[in-house]
């Protein structure tokens, strides 16, 4: 699905006093806005139309005679309050009759156009990093943004207006291009439903991020993958990225280019078929966090990101793990709550990591992590581990020092720490079981059933040993007694 176009014009803006409210002693009255498809509600009592009046008077020498008078009397009256009601509409009208282009800033902020309209979005935006900018730029601190402001300054850049749209140069939007060329570390949050009072569904707005040219870290959460825009220009500086609830594809995050092209191929790679696209890599992102989204394959996108040593994939849909063999430096790598009921052959998809989270899936079975030699800390809560002669598959992994099993149907099997501690055998006073500390008496019992164990299998060796014996006899003594009962035969026959 391709992002919504931007509108090519600003459209016409509107207001209207659509009722009112008593509150306490006094009425608010409610006043919709509409910009374009946009709409959302102010509510302002008299007072407050009155201080905006006299602040444009003596700013922008409005007429005094435009705002309807005071009434001490009957102020609260049903009638009273329908007339002016109609009389404040026409004198809201009649501002942004006067004003049309450059809308003064009381004005603004009284209408809200500093949370809901471009132009006051990106000039209120503009006027604080102009105070701010530098400073925060210096403090390498992680600045916010919503989607609503990144499609504000997106439309004026794609409009050609003027940069500047009240005529105050605090409010130039070149302050905003200056500052997010030399940003480091963004985060963009939208929100779920509608904006404040408005109908704007930020998931629904096309924003672009190319005018960020120094990024090194960005987090964006409840944001739609189909709408951002120039994500694929920080390939060559990102080191961490950070995606929630924002996608189902893993592919419309590091190749949203991929559907323009029927074949393509990551720079550098070897492939004998034709291709239609080489496309970059992310030269630089160690780290890509891409929990609580909705997707279900790791798709072949992960061969352009052959740096990542933290992997995120938590709270997906996962049912499988295919493709990361591709990353080769790979470290941590966390599949906690996704719908995984068996890995086999980890070794070869996961190669030499150290943290493995495999929390909140569906395994019962270990048999395919045994040969994750490297692995040091290992988190199987919350899944259908039943059965303690799993733990065997992983009781040989020579490195594994942290080792979580809470939350699985063993754990209610009698002495269960001990039981599955004793598996790791000469390593079990290494092993941190359930972020619990193995304990000396523990491990006391561990050796007393590691004895028990040795016994038996001494026993079961020397079982199968004497069966062994007994089986060579009976096959040594099979011709003497077949012969003997063939003699006997013939014995019998001559007699009768």
């Amino acid at each position: 699905m391709e992002a919504a176009p931007f509108p090519e014009e600003v459209l016409e803006r509107k207001v209207c006093v659509i009722g009112s409210e008593l509150v306490e002693n006094y009425t608010v009255y409610i006043i919709e806005v509409t910009d374009g498809e946009h709409k959302w509600t102010v509510k302002h009592r008299y007072s407050d139309f009155h201080e905006l009046h006299e602040r444009l008077t003596v700013e922008k020498k409005v007429d005094k005679r435009l705002l309807p008078p005071k009434k001490i009397l009957g102020k609260n009256s049903k009638s009273l309050v329908e007339r002016r009601q109609k009389e404040l509409e026409l004198y809201l009208q009649m501002l942004l009759q006067q004003f049309p282009q450059a809308t003064p800033t009381p004005l603004a902020c009284f209408l809200h156009f500093h949370l809901y309209e471009i132009n006051g979005i990106t000039a209120s935006l503009a006027e604080d990093l102009f105070h701010k900018g530098e400073q925060l730029l210096q403090a390498g601190e992680v600045f916010c943004l919503h989607p609503l402001q990144l499609y504000s300054i997106s439309q004026q850049l794609r409009l050609g207006k003027q940069t500047c749209c009240n005529g105050d140069a605090k409010t130039d939007l070149g302050h905003i291009l200056d500052f997010t060329c030399r940003l480091r570390y963004l985060k963009i949050s939208g929100t779920r439903g509608s904006v404040g009072t408005s109908n704007i569904q930020e998931c629904s707005l096309p924003f672009d991020l190319s005018f960020f040219k120094s990024l090194l870290q960005v987090e964006i959460s409840e944001c739609s993958s189909q709408q951002i825009q120039g994500l694929s220009s920080m390939r060559s500086s990102l080191a961490t990225m950070s995606i929630h609830r924002t996608t189902e594809t893993m592919m419309s995050i590091l190749v949203p280019e991929a559907s323009e092209f029927s074949q393509w191929e990551p720079e550098g790679a070897e492939s004998g078929c034709p291709v239609t696209a080489i496309i970059p890599v992310w030269r630089n992102l160690t780290t890509l966090d891409m929990s609580h989204n909705c997707i279900s394959t790791i798709d072949s996108s992960v061969k352009l990101i052959r740096k990542v040593e933290f992997l995120d994939l938590s709270y997906n849909q996962l049912s499988s793990v295919e493709n990361l063999q591709h990353l080769y430096n790979l470290v941590h790598v966390d599949l906690s709550y996704n719908s995984l009921h068996v890995l086999e052959a980890a070794h070869t998809r996961l190669g030499n990591i150290k943290t493995l989270s495999l929390a909140g899936n569906q395994l019962d079975r270990l048999t395919g992590l045994t040969k994750l030699y490297s692995l040091v800390n290992l988190d199987l809560s919350h899944n259908q581990l039943a059965q303690l002669e799993e733990i065997r598959n992983i009781g040989s992994l020579p490195c594994l020092e942290k080792l979580n099993l809470s939350s699985n149907p063993m754990c209610i099997i009698p002495d269960y720490r001990t039981k599955v501690l004793a598996q790791f055998g000469d390593r079990a006073a290494e092993v941190c079981l359930d972020c619990t500390v193995t304990t000396e008496k523990e491990l006391d019992t561990v050796e007393v059933l590691k004895a028990i164990q040795k016994a038996k299998e001494a026993k079961d060796r020397m079982s199968s040993s004497d069966k062994k014996r007994n089986s060579i006899k009976e096959q040594q003594s099979w011709p003497q007694t077949v012969e003997l009962k063939i003699t006997l035969f013939s014995t019998s026959r001559n007699s009768q």
